[in-house]
Protein backbone atom coordinates (compact mmCIF):
# COMPACT_ATOMS: atom_id res chain seq x y z
CA UNK A 1 0.00 0.00 0.00
CA UNK A 2 2.52 2.62 1.06
CA UNK A 3 5.10 1.62 -2.05
CA UNK A 4 1.68 1.88 -4.80
CA UNK A 5 0.96 5.63 -2.88
CA UNK A 6 4.97 6.42 -3.23
CA UNK A 7 4.50 5.26 -6.49
CA UNK A 8 1.63 7.65 -7.27
CA UNK A 9 3.00 10.39 -5.56
CA UNK A 10 5.16 12.20 -8.02
CA UNK A 11 2.29 11.71 -11.01
CA UNK A 12 -0.17 13.36 -8.57
CA UNK A 13 2.35 16.51 -8.04
CA UNK A 14 3.05 16.67 -11.56
CA UNK A 15 -0.83 16.35 -12.65
CA UNK A 16 -2.13 18.45 -9.14
CA UNK A 17 -1.58 22.01 -11.08
CA UNK A 18 -3.98 21.29 -14.14
CA UNK A 19 -6.29 19.29 -11.65
CA UNK A 20 -6.68 22.25 -9.43
CA UNK A 21 -7.23 24.42 -12.72
CA UNK A 22 -9.89 22.40 -14.61
CA UNK A 23 -11.93 21.39 -10.85
CA UNK A 24 -11.73 25.50 -10.77
CA UNK A 25 -12.56 26.89 -14.02
CA UNK A 26 -14.78 23.97 -15.69
CA UNK A 27 -16.32 22.18 -13.26
CA UNK A 28 -16.28 24.73 -10.20
CA UNK A 29 -17.96 27.42 -12.93
CA UNK A 30 -20.14 24.47 -14.01
CA UNK A 31 -21.45 24.28 -10.69
CA UNK A 32 -21.79 27.82 -10.46
CA UNK A 33 -23.91 28.30 -13.61
CA UNK A 34 -26.11 25.49 -12.48
CA UNK A 35 -26.53 27.06 -9.09
CA UNK A 36 -27.93 30.70 -10.80
CA UNK A 37 -29.90 28.72 -13.08
CA UNK A 38 -31.89 27.81 -9.73
CA UNK A 39 -32.69 31.11 -8.64
CA UNK A 40 -34.75 34.17 -10.06
CA UNK A 41 -31.52 36.59 -10.62
CA UNK A 42 -33.33 38.22 -13.53
CA UNK A 43 -32.88 41.64 -13.16
CA UNK A 44 -30.37 44.01 -13.82
CA UNK A 45 -30.01 44.83 -10.18
CA UNK A 46 -30.30 41.09 -8.92
CA UNK A 47 -27.44 40.60 -11.59
CA UNK A 48 -25.09 43.05 -9.81
CA UNK A 49 -25.91 41.89 -6.60
CA UNK A 50 -28.12 45.11 -5.38
CA UNK A 51 -31.00 43.38 -4.96
CA UNK A 52 -30.74 39.64 -3.27
CA UNK A 53 -31.91 36.97 -5.49
CA UNK A 54 -34.58 33.69 -4.28
CA UNK A 55 -33.80 30.18 -4.66
CA UNK A 56 -36.92 29.07 -7.12
CA UNK A 57 -35.02 25.10 -7.89
CA UNK A 58 -35.92 24.19 -11.43
CA UNK A 59 -39.08 26.78 -12.19
CA UNK A 60 -36.71 28.33 -14.93
CA UNK A 61 -36.55 24.89 -16.30
CA UNK A 62 -40.24 24.18 -16.26
CA UNK A 63 -40.74 27.92 -17.86
CA UNK A 64 -37.60 27.72 -20.74
CA UNK A 65 -39.20 24.29 -21.73
CA UNK A 66 -43.01 24.97 -21.77
CA UNK A 67 -42.34 27.95 -23.74
CA UNK A 68 -43.17 27.48 -27.61
CA UNK A 69 -40.32 30.50 -28.02
CA UNK A 70 -37.75 27.77 -26.75
CA UNK A 71 -39.16 24.89 -28.13
CA UNK A 72 -38.72 26.50 -31.36
CA UNK A 73 -35.26 27.13 -30.57
CA UNK A 74 -34.69 23.09 -29.47
CA UNK A 75 -36.85 22.42 -32.87
CA UNK A 76 -34.28 24.76 -35.15
CA UNK A 77 -31.39 23.05 -32.90
CA UNK A 78 -32.29 19.37 -34.07
CA UNK A 79 -32.85 20.48 -37.16
CA UNK A 80 -29.52 22.06 -38.21
CA UNK A 81 -27.89 19.35 -36.50
CA UNK A 82 -29.14 16.84 -38.41
CA UNK A 83 -28.98 18.71 -41.56
CA UNK A 84 -25.24 19.44 -40.58
CA UNK A 85 -24.05 16.53 -39.53
CA UNK A 86 -25.77 14.37 -42.62
CA UNK A 87 -24.39 16.91 -45.15
CA UNK A 88 -20.73 17.10 -43.72
CA UNK A 89 -20.31 13.39 -43.33
CA UNK A 90 -21.92 12.45 -46.74
CA UNK A 91 -20.02 14.62 -48.71
CA UNK A 92 -16.73 14.61 -46.34
CA UNK A 93 -16.85 10.68 -47.23
CA UNK A 94 -17.47 11.33 -50.69
CA UNK A 95 -14.29 13.24 -51.11
CA UNK A 96 -12.14 10.69 -49.06
CA UNK A 97 -13.11 8.45 -51.32
CA UNK A 98 -12.19 10.17 -54.45
CA UNK A 99 -9.52 11.09 -53.06
CA UNK A 100 -8.23 7.56 -52.04
CA UNK A 101 -7.75 6.94 -55.74
CA UNK A 102 -4.79 7.86 -57.23
CA UNK A 103 -5.92 11.07 -59.33
CA UNK A 104 -3.27 14.13 -60.36
CA UNK A 105 -3.13 17.03 -58.55
CA UNK A 106 -4.49 15.45 -55.23
CA UNK A 107 -2.99 17.84 -52.94
CA UNK A 108 -4.31 20.86 -55.08
CA UNK A 109 -7.88 18.79 -54.16
CA UNK A 110 -6.86 18.33 -50.58
CA UNK A 111 -6.10 21.71 -50.02
CA UNK A 112 -9.19 23.12 -51.93
CA UNK A 113 -11.13 20.99 -49.38
CA UNK A 114 -9.85 21.85 -46.70
CA UNK A 115 -9.22 25.69 -47.12
CA UNK A 116 -13.03 26.82 -45.57
CA UNK A 117 -12.06 24.87 -42.50
CA UNK A 118 -8.88 27.73 -42.17
CA UNK A 119 -11.71 30.60 -41.96
CA UNK A 120 -13.24 31.62 -38.95
CA UNK A 121 -17.33 31.36 -39.08
CA UNK A 122 -18.08 34.53 -38.27
CA UNK A 123 -15.96 35.77 -41.63
CA UNK A 124 -17.59 32.98 -44.04
CA UNK A 125 -21.13 34.04 -42.07
CA UNK A 126 -20.65 37.97 -43.35
CA UNK A 127 -19.61 36.25 -46.36
CA UNK A 128 -23.07 33.99 -46.65
CA UNK A 129 -25.47 36.52 -45.40
CA UNK A 130 -24.99 38.18 -48.89
CA UNK A 131 -24.75 34.77 -50.99
CA UNK A 132 -28.35 33.98 -48.83
CA UNK A 133 -30.05 37.24 -49.40
CA UNK A 134 -33.75 37.00 -49.55
CA UNK A 135 -34.32 39.44 -52.02
CA UNK A 136 -35.84 38.71 -55.09
CA UNK A 137 -37.05 39.44 -58.62
CA UNK A 138 -35.29 42.94 -60.00
CA UNK A 139 -33.80 43.24 -56.49
CA UNK A 140 -32.22 39.67 -56.17
CA UNK A 141 -28.65 39.20 -54.98
CA UNK A 142 -26.68 36.42 -54.13
CA UNK A 143 -27.51 33.10 -54.73
CA UNK A 144 -30.88 34.22 -56.19
CA UNK A 145 -29.36 36.98 -58.42
CA UNK A 146 -27.12 33.58 -60.08
CA UNK A 147 -30.50 31.88 -60.45
CA UNK A 148 -32.10 34.45 -61.97
CA UNK A 149 -29.33 34.91 -64.34
CA UNK A 150 -29.42 30.95 -65.11
CA UNK A 151 -33.26 30.92 -66.04
CA UNK A 152 -33.68 29.25 -62.62
CA UNK A 153 -36.11 31.65 -61.14
CA UNK A 154 -37.97 28.37 -59.37
CA UNK A 155 -35.28 27.91 -56.99
CA UNK A 156 -35.00 31.52 -55.47
CA UNK A 157 -36.58 30.86 -52.36
CA UNK A 158 -36.24 33.39 -48.94
CA UNK A 159 -33.52 31.42 -47.34
CA UNK A 160 -32.79 32.10 -43.70
CA UNK A 161 -36.05 33.82 -43.21
CA UNK A 162 -38.06 31.27 -43.88
CA UNK A 163 -40.00 30.52 -40.35
CA UNK A 164 -40.48 26.51 -40.75
CA UNK A 165 -37.18 25.96 -42.68
CA UNK A 166 -35.20 28.82 -42.10
CA UNK A 167 -32.19 27.07 -39.97
CA UNK A 168 -31.54 24.49 -43.14
CA UNK A 169 -30.35 27.46 -44.88
CA UNK A 170 -28.00 28.49 -41.78
CA UNK A 171 -26.53 24.59 -42.21
CA UNK A 172 -25.24 24.83 -45.96
CA UNK A 173 -22.09 27.13 -45.20
CA UNK A 174 -21.72 25.12 -42.13
CA UNK A 175 -21.57 22.12 -44.33
CA UNK A 176 -19.33 23.88 -46.57
CA UNK A 177 -16.62 24.78 -44.25
CA UNK A 178 -16.54 21.56 -42.32
CA UNK A 179 -16.91 18.55 -44.69
CA UNK A 180 -13.11 19.51 -45.60
CA UNK A 181 -12.25 17.93 -42.16
CA UNK A 182 -14.32 15.19 -42.26
CA UNK A 183 -12.67 14.49 -45.60
CA UNK A 184 -9.52 14.28 -43.85
CA UNK A 185 -10.47 12.28 -41.02
CA UNK A 186 -12.02 9.78 -43.61
CA UNK A 187 -8.69 9.90 -45.69
CA UNK A 188 -6.31 9.34 -42.56
CA UNK A 189 -8.74 6.30 -42.13
CA UNK A 190 -8.48 4.94 -45.92
CA UNK A 191 -4.65 5.42 -45.58
CA UNK A 192 -4.03 3.97 -42.60
CA UNK A 193 -5.87 0.57 -43.99
CA UNK A 194 -2.83 -1.87 -44.85
CA UNK A 195 -2.52 -2.68 -48.37
CA UNK A 196 -2.52 -6.45 -47.75
CA UNK A 197 -5.92 -6.70 -47.10
CA UNK A 198 -6.69 -4.96 -50.44
CA UNK A 199 -4.15 -7.23 -52.20
CA UNK A 200 -5.86 -9.91 -50.30
CA UNK A 201 -9.70 -9.40 -51.39
CA UNK A 202 -8.59 -8.87 -55.01
CA UNK A 203 -6.85 -12.16 -54.93
CA UNK A 204 -10.32 -13.61 -53.21
CA UNK A 205 -11.80 -12.54 -56.50
CA UNK A 206 -13.89 -9.61 -54.67
CA UNK A 207 -15.22 -6.91 -57.13
CA UNK A 208 -13.78 -3.09 -56.48
CA UNK A 209 -17.02 -2.43 -55.03
CA UNK A 210 -16.74 -5.32 -52.69
CA UNK A 211 -13.63 -4.68 -51.60
CA UNK A 212 -14.82 -1.46 -50.20
CA UNK A 213 -18.10 -2.84 -48.77
CA UNK A 214 -16.75 -5.44 -46.88
CA UNK A 215 -13.37 -4.80 -46.33
CA UNK A 216 -12.51 -1.40 -46.05
CA UNK A 217 -15.93 0.60 -44.91
CA UNK A 218 -15.48 -1.72 -41.87
CA UNK A 219 -12.31 -0.72 -41.19
CA UNK A 220 -13.66 3.16 -40.83
CA UNK A 221 -16.50 2.84 -38.58
CA UNK A 222 -14.14 3.92 -35.68
CA UNK A 223 -13.54 6.92 -37.84
CA UNK A 224 -17.07 7.63 -38.42
CA UNK A 225 -18.25 7.58 -35.11
CA UNK A 226 -15.09 10.30 -33.81
CA UNK A 227 -16.36 12.39 -36.86
CA UNK A 228 -20.23 12.46 -35.89
CA UNK A 229 -18.99 12.98 -32.10
CA UNK A 230 -16.78 16.05 -32.65
CA UNK A 231 -18.98 17.48 -35.49
CA UNK A 232 -22.31 16.61 -33.56
CA UNK A 233 -21.11 18.96 -30.39
CA UNK A 234 -19.97 21.66 -32.53
CA UNK A 235 -23.29 22.01 -34.13
CA UNK A 236 -24.90 21.65 -30.86
CA UNK A 237 -23.08 24.64 -29.70
CA UNK A 238 -23.76 26.69 -33.11
CA UNK A 239 -23.67 30.03 -32.33
CA UNK A 240 -21.45 32.83 -34.26
CA UNK A 241 -21.87 31.25 -37.80
CA UNK A 242 -25.82 31.74 -36.81
CA UNK A 243 -25.46 35.30 -35.75
CA UNK A 244 -23.45 36.17 -38.24
CA UNK A 245 -25.98 35.61 -40.81
CA UNK A 246 -29.23 36.43 -38.95
CA UNK A 247 -28.04 39.10 -37.13
CA UNK A 248 -30.03 40.55 -34.86
CA UNK A 249 -31.04 37.52 -33.46
CA UNK A 250 -34.36 36.60 -35.42
CA UNK A 251 -37.05 33.99 -33.93
CA UNK A 252 -36.66 32.36 -37.79
CA UNK A 253 -32.94 30.90 -37.08
CA UNK A 254 -32.44 31.12 -32.86
CA UNK A 255 -31.41 28.22 -31.28
CA UNK A 256 -30.08 27.97 -27.63
CA UNK A 257 -27.17 29.57 -27.53
CA UNK A 258 -28.58 32.93 -29.12
CA UNK A 259 -31.52 32.39 -26.38
CA UNK A 260 -28.78 32.19 -24.27
CA UNK A 261 -27.05 35.84 -25.37
CA UNK A 262 -30.27 37.52 -25.66
CA UNK A 263 -30.89 36.81 -22.39
CA UNK A 264 -28.15 37.37 -20.86
CA UNK A 265 -27.55 41.17 -23.35
CA UNK A 266 -31.03 41.67 -21.24
CA UNK A 267 -29.41 40.71 -17.83
CA UNK A 268 -31.91 37.41 -17.18
CA UNK A 269 -28.73 35.51 -15.66
CA UNK A 270 -30.71 32.99 -14.08
CA UNK A 271 -32.66 31.98 -17.25
CA UNK A 272 -29.61 32.71 -19.40
CA UNK A 273 -27.51 29.45 -16.81
CA UNK A 274 -30.56 27.49 -17.09
CA UNK A 275 -30.24 27.92 -21.10
CA UNK A 276 -26.87 26.61 -20.69
CA UNK A 277 -27.44 23.88 -18.48
CA UNK A 278 -29.78 22.48 -20.75
CA UNK A 279 -26.97 22.37 -24.01
CA UNK A 280 -24.93 20.57 -21.48
CA UNK A 281 -27.51 18.04 -20.83
CA UNK A 282 -27.45 17.80 -24.48
CA UNK A 283 -24.33 17.53 -24.98
CA UNK A 284 -22.99 15.65 -22.35
CA UNK A 285 -25.82 12.96 -24.01
CA UNK A 286 -23.97 12.61 -26.94
CA UNK A 287 -20.32 12.54 -25.59
CA UNK A 288 -21.12 10.18 -22.49
CA UNK A 289 -21.77 7.28 -24.43
CA UNK A 290 -18.84 8.33 -26.87
CA UNK A 291 -16.42 8.31 -23.48
CA UNK A 292 -18.00 5.24 -22.07
CA UNK A 293 -17.82 3.05 -25.36
CA UNK A 294 -14.36 3.87 -25.64
CA UNK A 295 -12.78 3.24 -22.60
CA UNK A 296 -14.68 0.31 -22.18
CA UNK A 297 -12.75 -0.88 -25.54
CA UNK A 298 -9.55 0.15 -24.04
CA UNK A 299 -9.84 -2.25 -20.96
Amino acid sequence: MNKTIKRAGPPLLLLAPSILLIGVFVYGLIGANFRTSLTDGNTAAQATGQQPSATVWFENYFTLLGSEAFQHSLKNLFLYTAVFLAGTMIMGFLWAWMLDKPIRGEGIFRSVYLFPMAVSFVASGVVWRWLLNSNQGESASGLNRLFQMMGLDFLQNNWWNNVSVGIVAIAVPAIWQLSGYVMALFLAGFRGIPDELREAARMDGATEWKLYRYVLFPQLSPIALSALIIIGHMSLKAFDLIMSISKPANYQTKVPAVDMYVFKSSFEYANAAAVGSILLVIVALVIVPYLIRTNRKEH
